[in-house]
């Protein structure tokens, strides 16, 4: 496994130099500030993810506004008591997509933001107290424990709210694969176990993010 500045060597060359790799990198929000997110953003943003997972996104983006009317804002009470009634009433619904198992997920995963929560005010500062070391344990607990959140829509849903982690992205894998890391995307646990000592080697090494070992893992990649 070749050191990470060997990686983002080849990255920088492939992007036209050290500044122009630097402006394409992401960046993790701050803890202080994803603590601060308020739930039904969370929660928002699982059911987007869901939705797009397999689908357009530019339709579920432009029909977004609907979305958002018809789970009344994605208030976690409220979309925790979502009955059968209320699954009748939302598969006709005409301003979101009418996806029966997904739309069922905004109401799981509305009780598992709950319990994820714990002892703390709101699920963000559960999200924010998880260890960078441990991102694949997050990683299971979405999906283990939450609705239709594995496969890349958890990574991607972190990713989106800014939490830092990394993404199987086919140059990411295709990266991981060239350093020895895995032989396929990970999946088992451990090649999942794998991938989260090779980042934090790389972590150790760079002083940088996840995120943004992951941005750089993948445009050292020809593609």
């Amino acid at each position: 496994m070749q050191h990470f500045e060997d990686i983002y060597a080849i990255a920088a060359k492939r992007k036209g130099g050290e500044k122009a790799l630097e402006s394409l990198l992401a960046r993790p929000k701050p803890n202080a500030e994803l603590a601060k997110i308020p739930d039904d953003r969370w929660l928002a943003c699982m059911t987007k993810c869901i939705f797009q997972a397999g689908f357009n996104w530019k339709v579920v983006d432009s029909m977004w506004p609907g979305f958002e009317e018809a789970f009344q804002g994605f208030n976690l009470d409220h979309c925790a008591l979502l009955h059968d009634e209320d699954f009748d009433r939302l598969v006709s619904d005409k301003r979101i997509v009418r996806h029966g198992t997904k739309i069922r997920s905004v109401q799981q995963n509305a009780v598992f933001l709950d319990e994820f929560a714990g002892d703390y005010e709101r699920a963000g500062q559960a999200f924010a107290a998880w260890p960078a070391e441990d991102y694949v344990g997050l990683l299971s607990v979405l999906k283990k424990r939450g609705s239709r959140l594995g496969g890349n829509t958890g990574p991607y849903f972190l990713r989106s709210m800014g939490v830092d982690g990394f993404v199987f992205s086919r140059d990411v894998v295709a990266r991981l694969i060239a350093e020895g890391v895995v032989d396929k995307a990970p999946s088992s646990q451990k090649a999942m176990k794998a991938t989260q000592e090779a980042f934090n080697i790389w972590q150790e090494q760079s002083t940088r993010s996840l995120t943004e070992i992951s941005r750089v893992l993948a445009f050292s990649i020809d593609g």
